[in-house]
């Protein structure tokens, strides 16, 4: 979709809601973006903040980012962000400056959603509106928009599950702190028949039958933690058949043990559509990756920034019909659905839907602008290559 497309839907659901609040300077739209008559005017006065939790995962700065700041940019509006690198501390300071410069929507990757919640509440008590963006933040007044996080999990767990139906499962799991990793992946693990297969028997879990977790989802803490199961499996006599990695960055750590210790590559699940990814699933070191369209989460966020920025209600938030892909959202538009948390509250949401992908349908990705078919294709093997990469 064309930024000048965005802009002019955009702005028209800016519009339908009412004028964005005065305050903050608006900047120029973004080169391409709508011009005077469409976008500019839906976002004008409107500053959206955004406080990245880290830019060491490759998508939010690939895809994240750039959706969200094109899509307030070409409405008109102003983006501000900052990137907290994996620090509580520095997110909070980076929130607080924020909102000192006049950010009248902020958007929260939160690094830890319960250590943040303090800054919410000043945003709340500032009169902000909040969006927790791809992670849950256990607050009612914030808008949570994501992925279907359990049908993420149960995508990862029905593709692998397929593949190896009986055997010894690895499960490497993401940050304990992160509602995602802990709560929602699991559950959809489970929902794809994890659990049953392991009270029968027909799964065993090496190493620890909760999984091993991996804090801030780290690469190089998932691949050492692989690397001692790896060893405990093999002073066992145990053969490892299939891996269940909740993400992208967790899977790489995966791939960088199975390498290091010449093991071979058992079918392996991951999440996110990271480059390094894909061409792993490309080259066959990795079975799945559950593509979460960050293009279309970013438009959506910088969308439902400028509809709250005019006024608009987060419970009967809606964007306008077209703007988002309709592979991974409703094609008459997004509305505010209720979601329950984990923790019992209830939080106004916008929920995408995710898609799995193989070396089978590799080309879902190339048409969809994630990554370009030479970049995907980088050090396959033509006589393994498969359909995309031919």
């Amino acid at each position: 979709m064309k930024l000048t497309r965005i802009g002019s839907l955009v702005a028209a659901s800016v519009i339908a809601v009412g004028a964005c609040s005065t305050g903050g300077s608006a900047t120029p739209a973004a080169s391409g973006g709508a011009g005077a008559s469409g976008g500019t005017a839906g976002g004008a006065g409107c500053t959206v903040g955004v406080s990245w939790n880290n830019f060491q995962q490759p998508r939010w700065a690939a895809h994240d980012k750039p959706n969200i700041q094109q899509t307030v940019e070409a409405a008109g509006g102003k983006y501000i962000d900052a990137d907290a690198n994996l620090s509580n501390e520095q997110q909070a300071t980076d929130i607080d400056t924020m909102i000192s410069k006049g950010a009248k929507v902020l958007i929260v990757l939160a690094q830890d959603t319960k250590a943040v919640l303090p800054e919410i509440k000043k945003a709340k008590d500032a009169g902000i509106p909040v969006i927790a963006y791809d992670r849950l933040i256990e607050d009612p007044s914030a808008l949570y928009i994501t992925f279907d996080n359990v049908a993420v999990g149960k995508a990862e767990a029905d593709a692998i599950i397929k593949k190896v139906p009986k055997g010894n499962y690895v499960l490497i799991k993401g940050d304990p702190g992160d509602p995602n990793a802990k709560t929602f992946l699991p559950q959809g693990w489970d929902q794809a028949g994890l659990k049953d297969k392991v009270a029968s028997g027909d799964i065993k879990i090496i190493g620890p039958a909760d999984g091993t977790y991996t804090d801030a989802w780290k690469t190089e803490k998932a691949q050492s933690n692989m690397e001692a199961i790896i060893d405990a499996a093999n002073a066992a006599n145990q053969k490892i058949d299939a891996i269940l990695a909740e993400n992208d960055s967790t899977a790489l750590g995966v791939v960088g043990a199975l390498t290091g210790k010449s093991y071979g590559y058992p079918p392996l699940s991951g999440q996110d559509g990271d480059t390094a990814n894909l061409q792993n699933v490309a080259q066959g070191k990795q079975y799945v990756d559950i593509w979460k369209n960050a293009n279309e989460l970013g438009k959506t966020a910088g969308a439902a920034a400028l509809a709250l920025c005019a006024g608009g209600k987060m419970d009967s938030l809606k964007l306008p019909d077209g703007l988002i892909d309709p592979k991974v959202a409703p094609a008459a538009g997004l509305t505010a659905k209720p979601f329950t948390t984990p923790g019992g509250n209830t939080v106004s949401s916008f929920i995408l839907q995710p898609t799995p992908i193989t070396a089978d349908n590799l080309q879902v990705v190339i048409d969809g602008k994630q990554i370009s078919k030479a970049d995907l294709c980088k050090g396959v093997d033509a006589a393994k290559a498969p359909a995309a990469c031919k």
